[in-house]
């Protein structure tokens, strides 16, 4: 019998959108964020973090924290896991000195999302991607989330920016299983799965990981169900698969920022609280929340 037919992952299989830790005062913690960094990769067994991402509360976080923060990560985790920068915004210019910043601390990967706001035509998203890309030596990763940015990266546009030779990777979050396939047979791009409801069915028709929210909690059993279904065991992986779904439901009831940071506190990690215009998890989201984790069998919730 042949062996796993396990895809080419660049960057790891199991990768999760980390959370900036906050301490009370709602500056960063960048103890605690060494502290989250080594728990995903030496306990929960991840393969890589991706850094000041939408996760990451990005939006509004500083230059110099998102710096200080990627330092901390790569000092804590960058010599056994993937350290990937978030280095995206709707400023071409701020991304290209954003990921400039990111090589001096270490970092093994850039990741830039679409810009948002203001809604660029496609040949803006190609010149945006490829400025980029080529303002370091890094590997990158594009981040395609329409519902997030206002514009979707079209497949034909998608093959336009494959052609940058380090442009080598595509994390989904775009919920188009048909586009998701013709990308992925137009082009050589690494394909990782951004949306967790989606893990399963992106993996079916050929990603190769996951850059998840959820992996805060699950991420060594989003690992082995996609280990399983490599390894032929379909109908194990679609077991695994649907017992998370209570876990995917009740991180995404409202802003996954927010349902983690709340998750994480009750286990004792790092996390602190999220940084307006979000607001963090009332007591009744948080009682919602443990039944869900609690019914996907998370550690440390109970019913």
């Amino acid at each position: 019998m042949p062996g796993p037919v396990t895809p080419n992952a660049p960057f790891g299989v199991m990768l999760t959108a980390m959370i900036s830790p906050f301490l009370q005062n709602g500056s960063i913690d960048l103890d605690g964020g060494q502290r989250l960094a080594t728990y995903l990769v030496d306990d929960l067994g991840h393969d890589g973090l991706v850094v000041n991402g939408t996760t990451g509360e990005s939006a509004t976080t500083t230059d110099e924290e998102n710096t200080d923060l990627l330092r901390a990560v790569v000092e804590a985790v960058g010599d056994r896991a993937t350290v990937v920068a978030g280095v995206g915004s709707n400023d071409t210019a701020h991304s290209v000195l954003s990921a400039r910043s990111a090589i001096g601390v270490g970092v093994h990967a850039v990741m830039a999302v679409s810009p948002y706001y203001n809604r660029p035509p496609q040949e803006g998203l190609v010149r945006h991607f490829h400025a980029i890309a080529d303002a370091t030596d890094l590997p990158m990763m594009v981040y395609d989330i329409p519902k997030r940015t206002g514009v979707a990266i079209e497949t034909d546009t998608l093959v336009r920016i494959a052609e940058h030779p380090r442009i080598i990777a595509n994390k989904d979050a775009k919920g188009d299983l048909e586009a998701a396939q013709w990308g992925m047979a137009r082009t050589d791009l690494a394909w990782y799965s951004g949306d967790d409801i989606l893990n399963l069915p992106l993996l079916s028709i050929g990603a190769c990981g996951m850059i998840s929210v959820v992996g805060h909690l699950v991420g060594d059993r989003l690992k082995s169900m996609a280990e399983a279904f490599w390894a032929g065991d379909v109908q194990g992986a679609m077991r695994m698969n649907r017992e998370l779904l209570p876990v995917y439901a009740g991180v995404f009831r409202t802003q996954g920022v927010i349902t983690i940071k709340a998750a994480l506190a009750d286990q004792g990690l790092p996390a602190g609280p999220v940084r307006l215009p979000l607001v963090d998890a009332t007591a009744d989201q948080r009682a919602l929340l443990c039944r869900d984790l609690a019914a996907g069998r998370v550690r440390g919730f109970t019913a």
